[in-house]
């Protein structure tokens, strides 16, 4: 008698998706049911397609019936955009590049958006891009906000006369040096103490578990790639009851860090199961979400959290131990993170803000928005503008790939902008060079609108990860 011999052409013929199944319906069937006659078999094949929940408990043909099913609920879970995506705001759309307009065109057709912006400094990155702002409703996007989650600005303001900076450069450098650790990876051998690394996150939440040992010896670090530590010039050039610092010229000390392993673990492990959960086409892949419904979505929040905590912590314990070895409590320290996501009031709802490189610039929000290392940061006070979802820009933005920038830029001419602006920099590459970034000015003068300006940070000694560009954390995003 002659053995039973299907086709995938025929399975198609009556309704068999593409894929594994077609393979495994023929495998079964030839195998288990090899006397049968061909029409016979595809008659039982039409039977499991029609109901595969009636023979998903058959020795035979469960498996048939379970790819099936499983089929089904993949098919479920692929997400259609939206024809038309929300409308959204640019803030200095002639320099923005057409790969961060691109993916925020793509962010604006997710059907749980609600609201966008993309600000100044805006530029490609991973999903959401670099400095996009997305509300959404009742959802959180992890790659929406980032690898490196929590990423934060500090500075500290101290009565010290900012010449001494000049006078006493060596000083101010092993203090840098001694009370600072950057680089992908790295960590203390004497470590630090924070409530932080007593969270019960770190036990109730399996991918945090592993995370606490590499969280002790990383507090107070820096990681690599723009991230710094610096002493300079502040100068509040406007009286303000918020800020509580009165015009004139202080020493200061500006941070710039986010979360280390912590983040880019949580991200990188809830983004791949949102991406199993909900199936996006190929470019708004990184785009995936979870509902805060589900258990995955409110784990995820719960560990953004954290790792949000934990970059403040890591800034606190840096300027904590330069406070003490300047023997001066700081008379102000300004704070604000982006690469997060918050639950906010915005136009009489309650939506979820991502801002991705983006500045919180709700009314009277302080924050700092740093240039580059010879370009002053600003310090600003958020005006709470409905178009920008409350916020603003979180720097000056790269206008030179890192790539591009290694490629450009020589060292002689990165020596020369130094000396310059009178600037010593230990550490740091020719990735970061002023030239890879936009103009700070040109940056601040498309966002008046969003943010009142108190002062001034002008950096004179920048301390930065000294490890070559190719060799540092490749999971770090291009503007992080």
């Amino acid at each position: 008698m002659r053995k039973l011999k299907l086709t995938g052409k025929a399975l198609r013929a009556i309704g068999y998706p593409e894929g594994p199944v077609i393979s495994i319906a023929m495998n079964v069937m030839e195998k288990e049911y090899k006397h049968a006659s061909h029409d016979d078999a595809l008659e039982t094949l039409e039977k499991i397609l029609a109901d595969p929940e009636e023979f998903k408990e058959d020795p035979r043909l469960g498996k048939i019936a379970a790819e099936l099913l499983a089929k089904k609920v993949k098919d479920k879970a692929k997400v259609t955009l939206n024809n038309e995506g929300i409308a959204y705001n640019v803030f200095g759309a002639s320099f923005i590049e057409e790969g961060a307009l691109q993916q925020m065109n793509q962010a604006a057709r997710l059907p749980i958006s609600v609201g966008g912006a993309l600000m100044p400094d805006a530029h490609h990155g991973y999903g959401l891009p670099i400095g996009g702002v997305l509300a959404t409703e009742n959802a959180i996007i992890p790659y929406g906000v980032g690898v490196d989650i929590g990423c934060r600005m500090c500075l500290s303001v101290f009565d010290i006369d900012p010449r001494e900076l000049e006078f006493r450069t060596s000083y101010f450098t092993r203090e840098l040096n001694e009370a600072t650790l950057f680089g992908a990876g790295k960590s203390f051998q004497k470590v630090s103490d924070h409530e932080v690394l007593y969270r019960k996150e770190f036990g109730e939440i399996a991918v945090l578990r592993g995370l606490r040992e590499k969280a002790i010896g990383q507090l107070g670090s820096s990681g690599s790639g723009n991230h710094f530590v610096e002493f300079g010039v502040v100068e509040i050039t406007e009286p303000d009851k918020a800020l509580g610092v009165d015009p004139g010229k202080y020493l200061g000390l500006l941070s710039h860090s986010g979360s280390r392993a912590i983040g880019a673990t949580v991200a990188n492990h809830y983004t791949k199961l949102a991406k199993e959960k909900r199936h996006l086409p190929n470019e708004s892949s990184n785009l995936a979400w979870f509902s805060l419904d589900e258990e995955e979505g409110w784990e995820y929040w719960l560990a953004m959290n954290l790792a949000g905590d934990y970059a403040s912590a890591c800034h606190h314990v840096i300027h904590d131990k330069i406070a003490r070895q300047l023997g001066r409590e700081p008379l102000k320290r300004v704070e604000n993170h982006h690469n997060f996501a918050w639950k906010e009031m915005w136009e009489g709802r309650e939506v979820i803000v991502h801002r991705k490189g983006a500045t919180p610039a709700g009314k009277g929000v302080l924050g700092i928005i740093p240039g580059s290392m010879t370009a002053p940061g600003f310090i600003v006070k958020g005006k709470g503008e409905t178009a920008s979802i409350n916020s603003a820009s979180h720097g000056a933005g790269r206008k030179m790939s890192r790539t591009a920038a290694l490629n450009a830029i020589t060292g002689a001419s990165l020596k020369d902008e130094l000396n310059k602006h009178g600037v010593t920099l230990l550490g740091g590459g020719l990735d970061e060079a002023p030239f890879a970034y936009k103009d700070i000015y040109t940056v601040m003068n498309a966002q008046k609108s969003l943010v009142d300006t108190l002062g001034l940070f002008h950096p004179k000694i920048v301390k930065m990860d000294d490890t070559p560009p190719r060799h540092r954390n490749k999971n770090r995003e291009p503007g992080e």
